[in-house]
C-alpha cells in the first residue's frame, strides 16, 4: 500500500514538535511490511529516496505567507499521483491532503498537532492569512476520512472546535520518542561550550518564541528562583517582533540581576540538546497550549525532571509527583489559553520549580522515572502499528 505523508517540516528542516513527529513516524512506518511510504515536503530537495520537496512558488513571492503555503499545497497534491492514502500534518499541508484525496479518490488522514481556533495570536503573525489558514484547516478536518489526535485532550479540542466531525472518526495515537537517540549523556565539555557550568544547578527551556510556549511567563517566574541556579534558554524562531522584544527585555532584566543566564538563539544539533538536558536539574515547559508536548518526552528520556503546565495533553505525559511537577492554571475560554490570573500562575510555577531545585536527589529520581515511562508508553514502533491499523481500516 502506497502512503503519502504530507508535511511542511522534514529533516533537516525541522523547527517544532510536528516535524519531529513526522520524521520519526515515517521511519517507523517504513519498518512495517507492505507499506510504500512517500513523503511530500515543503522546501529544498532532500536527496532522500521517496521524498519529494517543493519550494514556494516564485509567482507568490510577494503574497501573504498563507497564500504562499497554499501554492505549495497545489504542487503537493499533483505530486501525490499514484497514492492509495494521504496523511497530512498541520494546516500547512492539510489542504494539499484534502485536494489529493478529492483528485485521486483516496482517503485523507489528518494528524491534529494543534488547532488554528486555539491559536488566535497567529493573527499577529499572519494578518488576514490567519483566516486563510483557519479555512484550510477547517475544510480539511471536516472532510477527512480520519483524524488522529496526539492526545486525549487534543481529541476533545478537535471535537469542541469542529463539532460537525463524527467522533467515531477521531482517534487518539500519542506522540512518541526515540529513546535511543534521546538518552542521558555525560558531556561536560559540550555543556561548557554553550556557556553553561555542568557543576551548577540549571533549568532548561527548549522551544520556539511563540505565545503558546509561555516563555515570557516563565521568565517572570525566574525572578523568584535561587540565585545560584543557571537559566538556559534554547529559544528562537520568534513569531513576531513584538514577542521577541518582550523576551529580550525580560532576559536583559534577569541578566542584570543574576549570573548564569544563557540564551542560545540558534537551533542546536540534537547531541548538544541532549547534553544540556542531561546536565540540567530540571526541564521547564510553561506552555499555555500544548496538545501533547514532545519536548517533555525528550527531557524525560534524558532522565531530567520536568516542571510543566497542567494543560492540554501534558498531564498524559508528565505524572505529577513521579516524573515531575504539574503547575495548575485557570485559562481563558476565548481560545487564547491565557491564564486568568497570570501573577498566580507565575508564582505557582516558581514555587514548583524551586521545590524541585531544592532537592536534587528527588529531581534525579523523577528523571529516572521519566525515562522508564518514556520507554514503556511512548515507543515509535507501537505508534506506527496503531497508525497502520487506522490506514488498514480505510483502504
Amino acid at each position: 500500500m502506497r502512503i503519502d505523508v504530507l508535511t511542511k517540516e522534514y529533516p533537516p528542516a525541522i523547527y517544532g514538535g510536528a516535524g519531529v513527529h513526522v520524521a520519526e513516524l515515517v521511519r517507523a512506518l517504513r519498518g512495517l511490511p507492505d507499506l510504500d511510504v512517500h513523503v511530500q515536503a515543503f522546501g529544498e530537495a532532500r536527496g532522500e529516496a521517496g521524498v519529494s520537496a517543493y519550494a514556494d512558488l516564485p509567482q507568490l513571492a510577494q503574497a501573504n505567507a498563507a497564500l504562499q503555503t497554499l501554492g505549495v499545497d497545489l504542487e503537493i497534491a499533483a505530486g501525490c499521483a499514484g497514492t492509495e492514502l494521504v496523511h497530512s500534518h498541520t494546516w500547512y499541508a492539510n489542504l494539499g491532503g484534502h485536494l489529493a484525496g478529492l483528485l485521486y479518490d483516496v482517503p485523507h488522514v489528518v494528524t491534529a498537532h494543534s488547532l488554528e481556533p486555539l491559536r488566535p495570536w497567529k493573527a499577529e503573525q499572519l494578518g488576514g492569512g490567519y483566516a486563510v489558514s483557519s479555512f484550510a484547516e477547517r475544510t480539511s478536518y471536516l472532510a477527512a476520512a480520519a483524524v488522529i489526535a496526539v492526545s486525549a485532550a487534543m481529541r476533545d479540542d478537535v471535537l469542541d472546535a469542529y463539532p460537525d466531525i463524527d467522533p467515531g472518526r477521531v482517534h487518539v495515537v500519542h506522540n512518541g520518542i526515540d529513546t535511543t537517540s534521546w538518552s542521558r549523556v555525560d558531556a561536560p565539555d559540550v555543556v561548557r561550550s554553550h556557556g553553561v557550568d555542568p557543576d551548577r544547578p540549571s533549568v532548561v527551556f527548549v522551544g520556539r518564541i511563540t505565545r503558546q510556549k509561555g516563555l515570557p511567563l516563565f521568565l517572570r517566574a525566574c525572578r523568584e528562583l535561587p540565585p545560584g541556579v543557571q537559566l538556559v534558554l534554547c529559544a528562537g524562531a520568534p513569531d513576531t517582533p513584538e514577542i521577541l522584544a518582550e523576551v529580550e527585555a525580560l532576559v536583559a532584566e534577569l541578566a542584570a540581576a543574576r549570573d548564569g543566564v544563557v540564551w542560545i538563539r540558534e537551533m542546536l544539533p540534537r547531541a548538544d540538546v541532549v547534553a544540556l538536558l542531561s546536565a540540567a536539574t530540571a526541564f521547564v515547559c510553561p506552555s499555555i497550549y500544548e496538545p501533547l508536548g514532545i519536548v517533555n518526552l525528550e527531557a524525560m528520556a534524558c532522565e531530567t525532571a520536568v516542571v510543566a503546565t497542567a494543560t492540554g495533553g501534558i498531564p498524559e505525559v508528565v505524572v505529577h509527583g513521579e516524573t515531575g511537577l504539574l503547575v495548575p492554571i485557570e485559562q481563558a475560554g476565548d481560545g487564547t489559553g491565557a491564564p486568568l490570573d497570570p501573577d498566580r500562575y507565575v508564582a505557582d510555577f516558581a514555587e514548583a520549580l524551586t521545590s524541585v531545585l531544592a532537592d536534587p536527589g528527588r529531581a534525579a529520581e523523577m528523571g529516572r522515572a521519566g525515562r522508564r515511562r518514556a520507554i514503556a508508553s511512548f515507543s515509535w514502533d507501537a505508534i506506527a502499528e496503531r497508525t497502520r491499523a487506522i490506514y488498514d481500516a480505510l483502504v
